[in-house]
Parts: structure tokens; sequence; C-alpha cells
């Protein structure tokens, strides 16, 4: 899962960038070269325009893209994101709406989709080892609750999903968010990919960006997305146990305590 591990570098060259990816997962520079051509077509300036494509010679190198380089600065690091909140769900809308019904049909599923990500949960829920009272609490709840949920088919309106909804891939340019990292990228659902962002860490451990506020869904959409964000809610709270440097102290419990909101436990 792309938020465990680095997996790529950044070369910024002049008005070009060159992404380098890097770990096991040989279909990167694959699904980062697919979206940007497809966006590039049916969104153009929603995402980098693609140069150029230096297709994995494993073991060594997992591959390379050439994009070119958007202006802006990422949403996280301005100092009240939240304000650009209806911006970035303006730009999420066009990017699930950007490929049309016939191509989207055959894409492939982007990594880590409903039922591999409840099939993973379910694992770390299992070996999860007692900690601390309310992450102990919330993962034993979390766990009732994903035995018990059956999402099936309602509620799934197919999208184009760039699979990371990290605030940081997000550039407000002065007048437009514009969308970057497409690694995981494919098809999708909506209400899968909006609680996918509206759950990312980077959403709220800084302060809360409501995307959700700014989108409207159908019934059975609303009833999949809450769901979905339960699920999502879980998996970060086993993304933040180690409680690395990258999110400032007690983001663990903080996610234990969403967890169980969530819930209603």
């Amino acid at each position: 899962m792309a938020d465990l591990q680095w997996t790529h570098q950044v070369e910024m060259r002049g008005d070009r960038v060159v992404k380098r990816y890097t770990g096991d997962d040989l279909e990167l520079a694959g699904r980062e070269w697919r979206a940007l051509t497809l966006l590039a077509e049916h969104a153009p300036g929603l995402a980098p325009r693609p140069i150029a494509l230096e297709p994995p010679a494993p073991p060594a190198s997992g591959g390379a893209v050439t994009m070119s380089r958007l202006p802006g600065v990422p949403l996280r690091s301005l100092p009240d994101p939240g304000v650009y909140a209806k911006h970035l769900a303006r730009a999420v809308g066009e990017l699930h709406a950007a490929v049309p019904r016939g191509v989207l049909a055959h894409l492939p599923e982007r990594p880590w989709q409903l039922g591999p990500l409840v099939a993973h949960v379910k694992q770390w829920c299992a070996r999860w080892r007692p900690r601390e009272p309310l992450a102990d609490r919330a993962v034993r709840e979390g766990a009732r609750w994903l035995e018990g949920w059956r999402p099936g088919d309602e509620g799934v309106t197919p999208v184009f999903g760039a699979g990371d909804g990290n605030l940081a891939n997000f550039l407000w340019d002065g007048a437009r968010v514009r969308i970057v990292d497409f690694e995981e990228s494919g098809r999708s659902d909506r209400a899968f990919e909006l609680s996918e962002i509206s759950q990312h860490v980077a959403m709220w451990v800084d302060g809360e960006v409501d995307v959700l506020a700014h989108v409207g869904l159908t019934p059975a959409e609303e009833r999949r997305l809450d769901g979905c964000r339960r699920l999502h809610a879980l998996m970060w709270l086993f993304i933040l146990s180690p409680e690395g440097p990258r999110n400032p102290p007690g983001t663990f419990r903080r996610q234990a305590g969403r967890v169980l909101r969530s819930l209603g436990a």
C-alpha cells in the first residue's frame, strides 16, 4: 500500500518533473502514465502532461515518468487548507467524470479497492496485539463491525480514481486545484474514492478539510460512503500505529477516537 512506504523519488528539471519509482510494484510507472495520458485527452490542465515513459528494468529500476511541471502549491502547505475545500471537491469531481464510461469499463481496477482492502484490514485486526485501551477497543469494535458489513454493489457509481487522497497531491494555483500522483490510479467507484480522500490523515491532522460538504450523493451512495468511511478510518488506525515522524505526536490516539466515533461506539 502506497501510504506504508516511499514508492518514488521526484526530480525537478525546470518546467519538467521526473518521477522515478522504487519498490516491488512494477506497475506504478504504467499506472501513472496511463492516467496522465487519459487526463491529457479528457481533462486537459487538471493533471501534468505526460512527456516520456521509461519502462521498469528490474531489479534496478521501477521505471520513470517525465511530465510537465504544474503551477501551484500543495494544499497541505497552506495555513488554512479547509478554505479550499470547495475547489478541491470541484477538481475531484472533474477527475471522477473525466474518463468516458466506455473507456473506463476497460481499465484495470485501482489497487486496494474495496474487496482487497477489506481482506487486508481483517488480517490486521486478527494480528493486533494489545497496546493501549482506546486503540484496543477501536480494533475490537472495528473487527466486529467489519465481520458483519456487506456492502454489495448498491451505490456503486463507476469513476476514474487517483487512489491517493493525500492533501499534498492537490495543488492550488490561485484559481483552481490541480492533481498530481496517479501511481495507484484506476477504475473505482465514487463513494469509495470520496471516502478514501475524506479519511486520509492529511485531511484532518492539521485542521479539518471537509470535502464531503461540497459534493452531492444519491441515498445509495451515501450509505456506501458511510461504510467505506468506517473501513478507511480503521485502515488508518493500523497505518498510523507506528507513530512515525510524518505526523504530530498523538495522531495515532486521535485516530483511535475517530474510529470509535465513526462506529458510534
